[in-house]
Formats: structure tokens, sequence, C-alpha cells
């Protein structure tokens, strides 16, 4: 099983930035494979809605309201993505969560699954 640790949330003042972090791994033996990442956030009282995502190729999308603020990126040797958040607003208040599209070799065969992280606070005061 693949797990997914997140990590760069915080307060921040409106104008602020932030780097989001989410890096993959599994226990010993396990062999896997990313297609693709992706950072999600969820406000209070609202649904998780996609921020911006890459794949295996490292095209990535963006929700509109991030567009030209924020920048996504991964390393896959790291097994890593990233999320640079600039000139950040109240309204990007949420927790974001990180999602990993990937394969798993089970007994010779190749399984689709996805692995989601905690979850990291960012609140950007005004």
């Amino acid at each position: 099983q693949v797990q997914v640790v997140e990590s760069g949330g915080g307060l921040v003042q409106a104008g602020g930035s932030l780097r989001l972090s989410c890096a993959a791994s599994a226990a010993s033996g396990t062999i896997f494979s990313i297609n693709g990442m992706g950072w999600y956030r969820q406000a209070p009282g609202k649904q998780r809605e996609l921020v911006a995502s890459i794949v295996s190729d490292g095209i990535p999308t963006y929700t509109d309201s991030v567009k030209g603020r924020f920048t996504i990126s991964r390393d896959n040797a790291k097994r890593t993505v990233y999320l640079q958040m600039n000139s950040l607003k109240p309204e990007d208040t949420a927790v974001y969560y990180c999602n990993i599209d990937h394969r798993v070799l089970d007994r010779a065969t190749w399984r689709h699954d996805d692995a989601w992280g905690q979850g990291t606070q960012v609140t950007v005061s005004s």
C-alpha cells in the first residue's frame, strides 16, 4: 500500500506565499508506478475541489481561481509533488490534500489505486 505524507501548510497573511510538499512511499518490496499527482482543497462547508494536477509527462492543469498564482511541479525520482502558492488570498483558506494516482504490482498484475494524504491546513489572514 502506498502512503502519502504532506507538509508545508500554515498561517500566512494575504499576499504571502507557502509551499506544500507531498511524498509517496511504500513498504519495502512494494513496486508501484505513479501516474497523476494532484492537490485538492476543502474549505469549511464546501465540497472538496481539485486545485492543480500534473501527469507523468509534466503537463499541469489548474482550477481558474489559482491560475497565475499557484505552480504545481513534481520530482519523479523523489516521488514528490509540490504546490507553490503565491499571492495568497483569504479565499484560499482550506485543508489541502494530496492525491497520488498510481499502479501497484500485485502478484504479477498491475492494480490501479489512488492514495490520499492526511491533509494540511492553509490559513490566509486578511
